[in-house]
């Protein structure tokens, strides 16, 4: 009888391997309300990661992480919607507590501009207070229609991060800079994910923003995903809440403010622009395990060469686990770290280490070579590098090799089905986009003909790029 395969292969069922990897490498489940999830350590793990290597970009760009509260008055909402087209979050309300019915409805926080844009009108008095560059680390709370675990959940952890300017100069470099600087460079230097940086259509633009950037990558299946988006909001909001300052020459002014934010979204598109049939791929840059040293079985002094070697890997700035549990076998323990994407397995086992040798896997690529024991701790770190380059490098080239220059909206249409379509911004702006539409097409984002981000959709000869999107 032939082996049943422990995942859905990706090419027979993308949508069903997603889900098998979310379960069976223990990274989420569904929660006990709808849409809700409950995060398991590992997948915990790796969010943390995440968290840590972008918390460090965040403050290297001069934010600084607070706390706001999750429960917002429904009237801050309103005053927003008043002002703000097109704005409609789903959202959840509470409207008794205490065992009696709130004098004014609370809104579960679905982001937290209008509850910011209140205090930012407090805090800021005059120029000498500005910027103000806030970061928060939290939950929000969205009603979502179709929830699929990390990609759209009811409740779901991210970022956001808002700020306030003295000039619509400064706020829209800062919002630029979020962009480049923290998501970009961690999405590709960290994710080992290729993005496009681009500009967003005003179609698909942040309600009450005047310029949306996005991060778009290209995940296994040819369709993009929306990593992170940042937000050049002008004055909208500082109207709304009166975010004003007194200027040096002693005039009040309106401040312009930013907002930008990433999310649990992303462990969704580090599964599926990884992962393959085996489950999880992690980069080393990002992944809280970097190397398991595996003891096939605890005989002939295998136990303390495999405990050894976990200490020179340490030594060595290797984040490494020990995995001596030979109560279960060693083919079962071997494919469960191969499920959770380790990037490096040694393998210890008596038969080699009578040799001197051990055994070296690399998760990305499935290759194996005996290494001497002494050479173990030398060479695990070079290797490391090398994987995570190679991850980036495969895949760009999977983007690049799904990706299309097409020359009509129709032939820009069929491109889009499999991967995504370069397609001239002039041909899809008048109308273009509902036709789009119809085949369940997007515009991703806008870029200049070099690949820069534009600073209006009536810069000339703009690339748009089109895809299906999660």
């Amino acid at each position: 009888m032939a082996k049943q395969p422990i995942l859905t292969p990706q090419a027979d069922d993308f949508p069903r391997w997603y889900q098998d990897v979310v379960a069976k490498a223990e990274l989420a489940e569904n929660g006990p309300a709808r849409g809700t999830m409950v995060i398991r350590p590992y997948g915990y793990s790796i969010w943390e990661r995440m968290q840590a290597e972008e918390d460090i970009r965040i403050k290297e760009a001069g934010a600084e992480n607070c706390a706001f509260p999750l429960f917002i008055p429904q009237s801050y909402l309103t005053r927003e919607a008043e002002h703000v087209e097109g704005f409609s979050p789903e959202l959840a309300m509470v409207t008794h507590a205490g065992g009696k019915e709130l004098d004014e409805p609370l809104v579960v926080r679905p982001t937290s501009e209008t509850v910011i844009g209140e205090y930012m009108g407090k805090w800021i008095q005059s120029y000498r207070d500005l910027p103000l560059l806030l970061n928060l680390w939290n939950n929000v709370v969205r009603w979502e229609l179709r929830p699929r675990l990390f990609l759209r959940t009811t409740e779901f952890l991210w970022q956001e991060g808002h700020t306030a300017h003295a000039s619509a100069e400064d706020s829209n470099a800062y919002a630029e800079r979020i962009l480049r600087d923290v998501y970009t460079d961690f999405m590709v230097n960290v994710l080992a994910i290729p993005v496009l940086a681009g500009r967003k259509t005003a179609a698909e633009r942040f309600p009450g923003a005047i310029n949306t950037l996005a991060c778009e990558a290209m995940m296994g299946d040819g369709k993009a995903l929306q990593m992170g988006t940042s937000h050049d909001l002008g004055q909208n909001f500082s109207k709304v809440f009166d975010i004003t300052y007194l200027s040096d020459q002693g005039s009040t002014e309106l401040c312009w403010t930013t907002s930008w934010g990433t999310s649990t979204r992303m462990v969704g598109g580090l599964i599926m622009a990884h992962g393959d049939d085996q489950g999880l791929v992690v980069p080393p840059a990002l992944a809280p395990i970097q190397a398991v040293v595996l003891l096939v079985r605890d005989e002939g002094g295998a136990g303390d060469a495999a405990a050894s070697l976990a200490a020179a890997l340490k030594g060595a700035g290797v984040k490494v686990r020990l995995d001596a549990q030979v109560a279960t076998s060693f083919g079962r323990r071997a494919t469960d770290w191969e499920l959770k994407g380790v990037p490096v397995r040694v393998e210890v086992g008596p038969r080699d280490l009578a040799e001197g040798l051990v055994t070296l896997v690399r998760r990305d690529t499935g290759e194996k070579w005996p290494v001497g024991v002494a050479e173990v701790a030398g060479r695990v770190p070079d290797l490391l590098v090398q994987i995570q380059a190679d991850m980036l490098a495969r895949a760009t080239a999977h983007r690049d090799e799904r990706t299309v220059n097409a020359t009509t909206v129709e032939e820009a249409i069929e491109g889009a089905k499999v991967g995504f379509a370069r397609v001239a911004w002039d041909l899809v702006k008048d109308g273009g986009e509902a036709r789009l539409a119809q085949d369940a097409v997007t515009v991703r984002c806008l870029q200049t003909a070099e690949g820069g981000l534009p600073t209006s959709e009536d810069d000339p000869d703009l690339i748009a790029y089109l895809a299906r999107s999660y």
